[in-house]
């Protein structure tokens, strides 16, 4: 299949590329980057030389993806709705990576965004990538919004307790902990070696422009507050919500009873006893939970690591499009990280 990255010199972009290197049935024919136009792959991401040694970033012209079987765009928000309209007559399917197409309401946008929507009629017609929960939508479809790394994690925490009625769907809160390459490649005081490095810091306090995405994907209300950790790589999202007043899963066992009931024949969700580590999950489109049950503050307590670059954002699409294109959906996809 004839694959294209819209948008390839940023770290999900460059991840794209990485996996789709190692993928049977991807063949990357074009790679744009209007910042980086002219320059080769293998200098600005040394990591991608033996796979990419002559491939050179091109300026984005839709005409030069005429025909493609699949594009993924890896554009900063609010550029790829200005696109998606006029591309999606001209490849084959979409994966989008950015927030544009993610939200329902279009009212949403102007709240959480900014600005109103481009393209909102479009809105309904993408599927929201996450397999695991949202399988059914995202088999055989044609356009794609990927979901963000904090909403995976909250989301893959959460929604099967409110699906099941477990929990109340109401003052949930997320706690989530990311990586500094979650702000992208830019050139960002906050992310300088010299800020980050030791430091850990909360921001996007009660108004981040994930919240929606999270209570989309959930169903439940959330209080959501991120933190900036002094790593490269990762998420870790620690939930906490009330049991309702109906269930009877008021036990560690039962709320790892739910996991393993919705995750054991998941091949990119490891449920265990044990505290998730983002280190564990380091380069590879696994997730890992643990969930418990305090019944002394009477809270239940759910924690998800994974990758915020691929199972977080480049796997996940991946993975989306292996399920868009009707081919098995651990494709070129990594299960085991890297460690140490």
């Amino acid at each position: 299949m004839d694959v294209g990255v819209v948008g390839a010199s940023g770290y999900t972009g460059a991840e794209l590329l990485r996996l789709c290197a190692a993928h049977p049935a991807f063949e990357v024919r074009v790679a744009t980057a209007d910042t980086q136009a002219g320059t080769r792959a293998a200098a600005l991401y040394p990591s991608l030389a033996a796979a990419y040694p002559g491939l050179k970033f091109a300026p984005l012209d839709p005409a030069g993806l005429d025909g493609l079987d699949l594009a993924f765009l890896a554009l900063p928000h609010g550029e790829a709705q200005r696109i998606v309209p006029d591309l999606r007559k001209r490849v084959g399917r979409i994966v989008d990576l950015s927030a544009d197409f993610r939200l329902r309401d279009p009212g949403l946008y102007p709240t959480w965004y900014g600005h109103e929507h481009a393209a909102p009629e479009l809105l309904s017609e993408f599927a929201f990538g996450i397999p695991e929960l949202f399988r059914d939508d995202v088999a055989g479809a044609d356009l794609v919004a990927a979901a963000g790394c904090y909403v995976t994690a909250a989301a893959l925490a959460l929604a099967p307790f409110v699906r099941l009625g477990v929990i109340e769907p109401t003052g949930v809160v997320v706690d989530a902990a990311s990586g500094v390459s979650g702000a992208g490649r830019g050139l960002k005081h906050s992310t300088q070696f010299g800020t980050a490095n030791e430091d850990f810091v909360a921001y996007g306090l009660l108004d981040h422009r994930h919240t929606p995405e999270i209570e989309q994907a959930t169903g439940a209300q959330v209080l959501f507050t991120p933190h900036l950790a002094p790593m490269t790589r990762g998420i870790l999202a620690t939930c906490y919500a009330r049991p309702a007043s109906t269930t009877s899963a008021t036990s560690t066992a039962g709320l790892l009873d739910v996991l393993h009931e919705t995750y054991d024949s998941e091949p990119f969700v490891v449920v265990g006893e044990d505290p998730p580590s983002t280190k564990a999950t380091y380069g590879s489109n696994t997730a890992q939970l643990t969930a418990r049950f305090d019944e002394r503050t009477g809270w239940v307590l759910v924690l998800c690591a994974l990758d915020n670059l691929v199972k977080g954002a480049s796997g996940q699409a991946v993975q989306c499009a292996n399920l868009a294109c009707g081919l098995e959906e651990t494709t070129g996809l990594p299960t085991v990280g890297v460690y140490p």
